[in-house]
């Protein structure tokens, strides 16, 4: 005779809550990465938006946010503003929060560290490549040059992915001007971009990071030198590539909050590039990244615009003097060096 539970019995719930779960992980798409964020405190609760919202398709629909460590740092007014407004809405949109990186690490394939705060990166990072899971960076990667080149020396050492990037690289005109036909092989790039100083960091890691990338997607690698020119409400670096080509970066600290660029081109010019085109294109990026653990963008390609960005504050240092990335490369290597010699 088969047995009848009363609906209301505690054995009758137990079995409704197992069946109404397990029609929730039928519904759940096959094979999505389970994704987890480090630092609510800037992109995280955007980013979750268009990941985990019913309109993400391509890559983007491959992976899921599942978890997030809030994160966030006391002393930057803009972090405590952003992990207020944050925290409630991620958990809406179906985000556990928990209460360590080694708790999230448990629940995630993959992991987004997104803290606005450079500073904390290095040691954010050394669970999760402890742990082998790939990660993306987002910018600065490091609080210091010194701290970027440790990043990535641990991720080599170790064998596990990961990149940085501002979303301003893969905004498809900046992305696609190199290849345009009406511009030819690019000769020299003027970019612009944001920049304001966050008492915390290295004047230009801040924000001015993105026209940088800008630059740097724009002209490809290869800087040489840089001078820098100082002024309260604005900065302007010039870069002399090693193959004579120059390019420059004008940060702005007052009017319009706008990005852009000029590619001066062997058959062309265009401004139509370097402007802000919306996150998915880099969160597509990350996604595949996710998927092949072939990074998009290498450690070299990103260590050479933190260097361009401490040449150019180290050319404010010495009022204007022309300092080579070299040279700071290898300051900060020594630094570097010394830190993990430390005990």
């Amino acid at each position: 005779m088969m047995r009848r539970f009363h609906l209301t019995s505690p054995i009758a719930i137990t079995l409704v809550f197992l069946a109404s779960l397990s029609s929730l992980r039928a519904a759940e798409p096959a094979g999505r990465i389970k994704t987890g964020i480090i630092g609510c405190d800037a992109h995280a609760l955007d980013w979750t938006r268009i990941v985990n919202g019913s309109q993400a398709t391509g890559p983007i629909a491959d992976v899921r946010i599942v978890a997030a460590y809030p994160g966030g740092s006391p002393d930057i007014p803009e972090s405590v503003e952003y992990l207020k407004n944050s925290v409630e809405p991620m958990k809406a949109l179906g985000v556990e929060m928990v209460d360590s990186i080694d708790t999230l690490l448990g629940k995630v394939d993959a992991v987004l560290l997104l803290s606005i705060d450079g500073r904390k990166h290095l040691k954010e990072v050394k669970p999760v490549l402890a742990a082998k899971k790939r990660v993306f960076i987002d910018k600065p990667v490091g609080g210091s040059l010194a701290d970027a080149i440790r990043i990535y020396d641990l991720a080599g050492q170790g064998n596990v992915p990961c990149f940085s990037s501002s979303a301003l690289r893969f905004s498809p005109a900046t992305a696609a001007v190199r290849h345009d036909p009406r511009v030819g092989e690019i000769r020299d790039c003027d970019a612009f971009s944001p920049c304001p100083i966050e008492p915390h960091h290295p004047d230009l890691y801040w924000y001015g990071v993105h026209g940088v990338e800008t630059l740097f997607t724009i002209m490809g690698p290869g800087c040489r030198s840089v001078v820098r020119v100082h002024a309260e409400h604005s900065d302007v670096v010039v870069g002399l590539w090693s193959d004579g080509r120059i390019g420059t970066f004008r940060g702005t600290r007052e009017g319009p909050h706008t990005y852009g660029a000029t590619a001066f081109g062997a058959k062309g010019n265009t401004n139509n590039v370097g402007r802000f085109e919306g996150y998915e294109p880099l969160i597509a990026e990350i996604a595949k990244f996710f998927k092949t653990g072939k990074p998009p963008v290498t450690a070299e390609q990103t260590l050479e615009i933190m260097a361009f960005m401490e040449a150019a504050d180290e050319s404010r240092r010495q009022g204007g003097a022309s300092v080579t990335l070299e040279s700071v490369m290898a300051k900060a290597r020594a630094a570097a060096e010394r830190a993990e010699a430390a005990p």
